[in-house]
């Protein structure tokens, strides 16, 4: 693994807050991202390959919507105690699991599974009940209030924009597109005449394709994945509340506008086991401060929350992007 600078050079930051959303659909985009900054297409490829290489981001690429170019799920299992992560490199095995968490809950293990179809999404939740041994708490998306993991981390925050709303699901051809870049963009000059290359289009077909999945909502987000723990936003928090099911849509618009809410999405109660219905990220460097954002969100409610619950992370198994090719690489 390759070791940055501490700290990082002047230059690297604002880089990387130039990077994460809104990366250039043109030709040459790291020659356009680099212009404004004062650094040359080589040296934007280079520093941006060595945060990956470092481990401080993860790809850069698209962020896709839940459910706009397939079906995913959040889920939890309460792993017995001694056997954390035996549980958590069973589910990690799964292509269709791409985050996996231990976090400070009963339910202590929590993820993400997506899938091309509900039934391929089912299939897999199964089959981790089959080799665990454990239920499964299955809390698919009804609502999203605001989903972006991207925020600035060494400027000034900037104002947040208004949500693109889903006009269309992604086409079969949008699929093939967002397969190639699903470990991100390559890193060299023209890197949409490459993936276009692969896919035997032209390089303005992949630019505009992209252009419209982003104007579509289908991409919520065009650009660097960081890992903010690397950064030193170590408090990784998960919110819950049982809010109302008459207000939640209120609340929840309320809690996404906050700043430092880095994810707002409404999912379905499990009674007796599961009461909440409303769900807050919050990432912050210290659990002072996240405990902070959460108390300012309760006192925004005005009453309207009959219960809350804060779930810190305690560790990552797993984390990447979702996946367009599963069905081809479990083929190879």
């Amino acid at each position: 693994m390759a070791l940055l600078p501490d700290p990082l050079e002047p230059a690297t930051q604002q880089l990387i807050d130039a990077c994460q959303r809104d990366f250039p659909l043109v030709a040459q985009p790291f020659a356009a991202i680099g212009a404004p900054l004062g650094l040359d297409e080589a040296e934007v490829r280079r520093r941006l390959a060595d945060l990956i290489a470092a481990g401080a981001a993860t790809r850069l690429g698209a962020v896709v919507r839940p459910h706009a170019a397939g079906a995913s799920t959040l889920a939890a299992l309460a792993a017995p105690a001694g056997r954390i992560e035996e549980i958590a490199r069973i589910v990690g095995g799964f292509a269709g699991v791409n985050h996996n968490y231990e976090r400070e809950s009963a339910w202590n293990l929590w993820f993400v599974v997506t899938g091309a179809n509900e039934a391929e999404v089912a299939g897999t939740l199964s089959a981790i009940v089959r080799e665990t041994g454990l239920a499964v708490l299955d809390l698919p998306l009804e609502r999203a209030y605001h989903i972006d993991l991207g925020f600035d981390l060494f400027r000034a925050p900037r104002a947040r924009a208004a949500p693109r709303p889903l006009r269309r699901p992604a086409d079969e051809a949008d699929r093939r597109v967002l397969a190639q870049i699903e470990r991100g963009l390559p890193f060299v000059s023209r890197p949409y005449a490459e993936v276009a290359a692969r896919l035997g289009v032209a390089e303005a077909e992949v630019i505009a394709r992209l252009a419209a999945m982003v104007a579509d909502g289908v991409i919520v987000r065009f650009g660097l994945v960081v890992r903010h723990q690397f950064f030193g936003y170590r408090a990784n928090a998960m919110a819950v509340w049982d809010v109302a099911d008459e207000r939640v849509d209120e609340i929840g618009a309320l809690f996404a506008g906050e700043s430092r809410v880095t994810l707002c999405y409404r999912r379905p109660r499990r009674p007796p086991g599961w009461r909440f219905n409303l769900f807050t990220m919050v990432h912050a460097r210290t659990r002072e401060d996240a405990l902070g954002v959460v108390e300012r969100l309760a006192a925004q409610a005005q009453g309207a929350v009959r219960a809350r619950d804060v779930f810190f992370s305690l560790r990552c198994f797993k984390q990447r992007g979702a996946r367009f090719s599963a069905a081809k690489e479990a083929a190879e």
